[in-house]
């Protein structure tokens, strides 16, 4: 699991709303918690029937924004989730999710009572990353920096590093701690150096969330590094203002994505 971190500056702005979340009932999978099915009933959203104009509006290419995770417990999975809905809020952008590969043998978490993964999210291929015009990198902390999978799948891309294929892309990050002061901004500050050595532009979210950053009267993942979850024991789900904070973080890097276009 993990550990926490804490935030800071002015009370004129509110957090953005949260929706209500499906409440289905819980699929424990491997007698471990499933937060995901808890809070989503399908994997898939119903796809509306289009008419001619809206194919004609589908032709016109979207920028893409892939929401790459590493999610043991589903608490950075839920967050992936509320990012690609923010993301996708934003006209001519869309959220793309997919997993890293898992490193741990099925045996071992099987041991650790670690849900089964929703199947309805694909694995990325380091070929597939040249392929967005932005990022969101999601992980669980392991003392302070990003989780092993994680580090591992962005040990895998030498080749596109030789080249510098992701050179100038806009890339962000958020993360899971199992403690308050276990790593919420430094599991974030840690990570920066993969991208420092792709070129990719690091975009945090700063404070623009606005009085949802300096609110003490409740317990709050997330820092001005990006949108952050506690996980405590594992069975803990994100709180309302949590999810609000990814949501918005979705829709800014999709934001700040379309201000690098050269389309825009």
């Amino acid at each position: 699991m993990g550990k926490g971190g804490g935030c800071v500056p002015s009370k004129k702005r509110s957090p953005i709303e949260v929706s209500d979340q499906d409440q289905d009932h819980p699929n424990p999978d491997r007698d471990g918690p499933n937060l995901v099915q808890n809070q989503f009933s399908t994997t898939n959203s119903t796809t509306p029937v289009q008419n001619n104009n809206n194919i004609q509006a589908e032709a016109v290419k979207k920028l893409r924004i892939f929401i790459i995770f590493y999610s043991m417990y589903s608490h950075v999975e839920l967050l992936a989730r509320k990012m690609k809905k923010g993301v996708d809020s934003i006209d001519g952008v869309e959220g793309v999710l997919y997993r890293v590969p898992e490193t741990l043998p099925m045996e071992a978490l099987e041991q650790m009572r670690v849900p089964l993964k929703d199947g309805g999210v694909p694995v990325v291929s380091v070929d597939e990353l040249t392929m967005a015009d932005g990022f969101l990198f999601g992980f669980p902390t392991r003392f302070g920096s990003m989780a092993a999978q994680m580090k591992a799948f962005f040990d895998s891309t030498g080749n596109l590093w030789k080249g510098q294929r992701l050179a100038g892309v806009p890339a962000g990050f958020f993360v899971s701690t199992g403690t308050q002061g276990g790593g919420q901004e430094t599991t974030a500050w840690t990570a920066i150096t993969q991208l420092v050595h792709h070129g990719m532009i690091y975009v945090p979210i700063g404070y623009t969330f606005g009085a949802g950053m300096f609110e003490m009267d409740s317990l709050r993942g997330g820092s001005p590094y990006g949108a952050g979850v506690f996980s405590g024991d594992g069975s803990r789900e994100p709180s309302e203002t949590e999810l609000a904070l990814a949501e918005h973080q979705g829709k800014y890097m999709a934001l700040i994505v379309k201000r690098f276009s050269p389309a825009s």
